[in-house]
């Protein structure tokens, strides 16, 4: 069996027509859903891009990989979806967007040269690359966000695009009155993007999926990474005006929010992002080009599920659609992600599993607690290996997929450190408790805040869109404290013996007492007579002197 493992970086939970979006049609999208089993209760580990993204390759908690932030790298030596995968006898792939940094400092350290196979995927986060863009490639005053060669601009450029960046002058920009209207500002999110819609940046990772599929000697999993619908916010026609201001649901916020609110979510509410998605004009124009967005990657979506029922590829081939996280798009009083609402911290997840023990889940929603990092456990069953539980921190998925009821977690977890961001800066604290951590078992949903401050508390079942902070409520005491005895038993998780498994302790215990380790014994008879043997009988020689002998003076 092969897997095809596609990623909509920033793509909402309920933008899909499977979801019930009342204006959003997504038949593409739908078609997997009404292969498969479509998760409703799936969270991010991270509500950012990096960090997320981490969890998802490594299979574990944001605080057992270490890479917290954009740009913090995965420390060399981290176990993979790559690694985990090639043990089992599949190839993993990259085709998109990863967001990691490598860890140049502990390869040089370790002498892993960039340009070996090791070293290559160390710096590429365990994945063999077929094509590698992480598809931002912003240029102000100090040069490139992204200071890597962009494949995708190499691409533009040889089609006969000008200029040295036309990722920005022509995929993220239109016109206005011969001028590049960029992107970048909200006010042109409603102009097409100045490029030929086969060339814009979903359909050539589609075109580069399906290069690479028609070469693919299996069983392989294929990371399908697209940097869309992520900002900017600009789609070319005829995607730019397929929705307009009367598709934009009212935004999810209430009054009480900004009334005497926690001090972190103050903070984030009032940054820059957030005051541009306060405005209404804004979202009118935003929300439409990232349904725009959307639309789009369902259409190429079609494409790769057309070509693997034209190939017959798709009756051998897992295909798992989700994002790294969602956008806030005004809810909340908020843009962008970061915090834990839903709009951000919950992700689309579904699932089609083509073996027959998944017959009886086609088309069927499953409402399971489900965390990002069941995916990598999940994939590594599917390929046919065992689970390396010591390290990965996840669960797999499969037997939700066949029908079963397993026994499953009570709560997820997410965490997130915004010591890099301005934000720190008005909260006041330290960068170690520029950290905050998610506990959700369903009903409440509890976010607690390093540095001193109170928790956030939701009750989902009479709140379900998060409006009203329980967090001081003195009725609530004894539901924070179970979220809190929840988050301390998550915290004491074994979390960094990834070295040896149980099993491999199983049959360490009493190892080295039969190879000749017998400390602490009176006489011998508390072991077995065999774990002494090598230690009794007669003596070949004896240099003992005989209590006879004559002692010089």
């Amino acid at each position: 069996m092969n897997i095809l493992f596609v990623m909509y970086d920033q793509l909402r939970a309920d933008y899909l027509g499977c979801a019930g979006h009342p204006h959003l049609h997504t038949p593409n999208f739908d078609r997997v859903a009404a292969m498969g089993v479509r998760f409703s209760n799936a969270y991010v580990q991270s509500p950012v891009c990096g960090a997320s993204r981490m969890s998802f390759y490594t299979g574990r908690y944001v605080s057992s990989h270490g890479a917290q932030w954009n740009g913090h790298p995965l420390r060399v030596g981290e176990h993979t979806l790559g690694d985990h995968l090639r043990t089992a006898g599949m190839d993993a792939w990259l085709i998109g967007k990863t967001h990691m940094k490598a860890d140049a400092a502990g390869m040089a350290r370790l002498g892993l040269a960039p340009d070996s196979i090791i070293g290559a995927r160390q710096a590429e986060c365990g994945f063999d690359v077929w094509v590698r863009d992480d598809g931002l490639w912003g240029e102000g005053p100090d040069g490139f966000y992204d200071e890597k060669r962009s494949p995708y601009n190499e691409y533009l450029k040889a089609k006969g695009y000008d200029g040295t960046n036309p990722w920005a002058d022509f995929a993220n920009a239109g016109v206005q009155d011969g001028e590049k209207a960029s992107g970048w500002m909200f006010d042109n999110a409603d102009k097409p993007a100045n490029i030929r819609e086969e060339d814009s940046e979903t359909p050539w990772l589609t075109s580069e999926t399906l290069r690479f599929m028609g070469q693919a000697k299996g069983p392989w999993c294929a990371h399908v990474s697209y940097i869309k619908p992520h900002w900017p916010y600009i789609v070319p026609a005829p995607y730019h005006d397929m929705y307009g201001a009367d598709h934009v649901a009212p935004a999810l916020r209430h009054l009480d929010e900004r009334t005497d609110p926690h001090p972190v979510y103050a903070a984030f509410m009032g940054n820059r992002i957030a005051a541009a998605f306060q405005q209404e004009d804004v979202r009118k124009k935003v929300i439409p080009a990232y349904m725009g967005l959307i639309k789009q990657c369902d259409d190429q979506l079609g494409r790769i599920l057309d070509h693997l029922e034209a190939t017959g590829q798709m009756a051998d081939t897992m295909i798992v659609l989700t994002s790294d996280h969602g956008d806030y798009l005004g809810d909340h009083w908020l843009g962008e992600k970061d915090l834990f609402h839903d709009p951000s911290v919950k992700i689309p997840l579904i699932i089609h599993d083509p073996r027959a023990a998944a017959d009886a889940t086609r088309g069927t929603t499953c409402d399971a607690l489900v965390e990002a990092i069941d995916l990598a456990p999940t994939f590594v069953e599917a390929a046919g290996g065992t689970i390396a539980d010591h390290i990965l921190e996840g669960r797999s998925l499969t037997p939700w997929l066949h029908g079963q009821t397993p026994d499953w977690r009570d709560v997820v977890i997410s965490e997130y450190d915004y010591s890099a961001t301005p934000m720190r800066d008005v909260v006041g604290v330290s960068n170690r408790d520029a950290r905050l951590f998610m506990v959700c078992d369903g009903r409440f949903k509890l976010i607690h805040a390093e540095g001193g401050f109170r928790p956030m508390l939701f009750d989902r079942e009479v709140d379900p869109n998060e409006f009203h902070d329980l967090g001081r409520s003195p009725a609530h005491a004894d539901v924070i404290g179970r979220m809190y005895d929840h988050l301390a038993v998550w915290g004491r998780r074994m979390s960094q013996r990834v070295t040896r498994s149980d099993a491999d302790i199983a049959a360490m215990r009493g190892r080295s007492a039969r190879r000749g380790i017998l400390p602490f014994l009176k006489d011998g008879s508390e072991v077995p007579e065999e774990l002494t043997i090598k230690y009794r009988g007669p003596v070949a020689q004896s240099y003992v002197p005989s209590p006879d002998t004559p002692v010089d003076d």
